[in-house]
């Protein structure tokens, strides 16, 4: 009975019976994010509190799964005045919305990698996003640990999740783009 379930839940999620669940390995990850600043400079971060998961199906990656949570109060800029900025209600509101969270609905092939197709949430919005990736390699550690890495990248605009604040520059610019470039680095661990 536990197996027909699991095989019902499995198959009508996407995930193959195939695929190896990993966990993310926190000290070898960087989930990442650059932001215009007054039109002439790029602002970056991090998210420095984040979890998230793999089911790796290596025969056919468009079988695989991802899901991921960023908690927003570990946001850094290197800029304390600013983090503390970002964190209030102009920008996430993490008080609120203590969470970022990703859930893969689809895995495509792309070019010479892949996309995740699922939903973004982010202050209370949920959106679909793609977000493109590699796979980086996939080897067995030292330890015995079977690790994977991928590299992703997407663009969003900020204003679809509520994440609204600005000002209006002298020139016709504003402060801060709508456009943010997410970049993740991740390394999982075969659980």
């Amino acid at each position: 009975m536990k197996k027909t379930i699991l095989s019902f839940l499995l198959a009508i999620t996407g995930v193959s019976l195939a695929a190896d669940e990993y966990l993310v390995d926190a000290a070898h990850t960087q989930v990442g994010f650059k932001v215009k600043h007054m039109v002439v400079t790029t602002v970056q971060g991090k998210f420095n509190e984040f979890t998230g998961k793999v089911f790796y199906d290596e025969a056919d990656v468009t079988k695989s799964s991802v899901e991921g949570t960023i908690k927003v109060a570990s946001i850094d800029t290197d800029n304390p005045k600013r983090d503390e900025h970002l964190r209030n209600t102009d920008f996430f509101d993490a008080a609120t919305h203590p969470e970022i969270v990703f859930k893969s609905k689809k895995i495509v092939k792309q070019g010479e990698g892949f996309a995740a197709i699922g939903d973004l949430t982010m202050r209370g919005v949920t959106k679909e996003i793609k977000v493109p990736f590699t796979i980086t390699g996939k080897l067995v550690d030292p330890w015995g640990k079977t690790r994977v890495g991928l590299e992703a990248t997407a663009t969003i605009n900020r204003q679809d999740f509520g994440v609204s604040w600005n000002k209006t520059l002298d020139n016709g610019g504003v402060l801060v783009s709508n456009e943010v470039k997410i970049e993740i680095n991740a390394q999982f661990i075969k659980k």
